[in-house]
C-alpha cells in the first residue's frame, strides 16, 4: 500500500515538535482592509481569520505579552518593493496615500497605545526591519503568529523567526489565505520543517498558562 503524505515525512524524520516557551510575543502580520474589502484586488475573503485574530490579540493584551503588527508600505511609484513590487501589482494598494482605506488595519485589530507596529516592504517581518532586535531586547523566546497571507508573508516570517533563534508558533485559525490548497500546503510545511502549527484554542491556552507560571 502506498504511504501517506504524513507517513513520507516522518519517515523523513520531519515534524519534531518544538516547546513553546515562557516569554511570548505576538506578531500580527499585515491585517488591514485590502485584504477584506471585496472590490480589493487583494481581497481573500479570511473574515473568519480576522475574528478569530480578534480573539487571540484580546487573550494576548490580556496576558500581558508584547504585540507587534506589521504592515506594507511603498514609496509613491513603489521603487522601495523592488522586484517583489513588480512581480505583484496589487501591491499599488500599499504606496503612500494612494488608497488609505485599504491599508487601513482591519476593524478591531486595529494597535493600542505601547504595542509596536512595523512597516515592511517585503515579505517577511523581518527582512529590512527591526523585528529581530526588538524581540530580542524583549528577551522574547517565543512568537505567536497571525496575519495574512498563509502562503506569502505569514510564511516567509515563520521560516525567519525560526533562523532568528524564536520559536514560531503559527496559529492555525488566525492565518488566511485567498485559497485553501496553497493555506493548507503551507500549514503542513511549515509545521514539519520550520514552526509549530496551532490551534485557537491550544494558543489561548498557552496564554492563560503564562498567568499561572506568573
Amino acid at each position: 500500500m502506498e504511504e501517506s503524505l504524513g507517513e513520507n515525512y516522518s519517515r523523513g524524520g520531519f515534524g519534531k515538535a518544538l516547546v513553546p516557551g515562557h516569554r511570548p510575543a505576538l506578531l500580527v502580520i499585515d491585517f488591514v482592509r485590502a485584504y477584506l474589502v471585496p472590490s480589493s484586488p487583494l481581497y481573500a475573503g479570511v473574515e473568519q481569520a480576522r475574528s478569530d485574530c480578534e480573539t487571540l490579540l484580546k487573550r494576548a493584551r490580556r496576558a500581558g505579552i508584547p504585540v507587534i503588527h506589521t504592515n506594507v508600505a511603498y514609496q509613491p511609484g513603489g521603487r522601495d518593493g523592488g522586484v517583489f513590487f513588480r512581480k505583484v501589482p496589487a501591491l499599488r494598494c500599499f504606496e503612500v496615500g494612494a488608497h488609505p482605506d485599504l491599508a487601513a488595519f482591519a476593524e478591531g485589530l486595529e494597535p493600542i497605545t505601547g504595542e509596536t507596529v512595523i512597516s515592511k516592504q517585503y515579505a517577511s517581518a523581518f527582512f529590512g526591519t527591526t523585528l529581530a532586535s526588538t524581540l530580542t531586547a524583549l528577551a522574547v523566546d517565543t512568537v505567536l503568529i497571525a496575519g495574512l497571507s498563509t502562503s506569502g508573508c505569514v510564511r516567509a516570517s515563520a521560516v525567519d523567526c525560526c533562523q532568528h533563534g524564536f520559536i514560531p508558533m503559527v496559529v492555525r485559525e488566525a492565518v488566511g489565505d485567498r485559497a485553501p490548497g496553497p493555506h493548507e500546503a503551507n500549514l503542513f510545511d511549515l509545521q514539519a520543517k520550520y514552526a509549530e502549527v496551532v490551534s485557537l484554542s491550544d494558543a489561548l491556552t498557552y496564554l492563560d498558562s503564562l498567568k499561572a507560571r506568573a
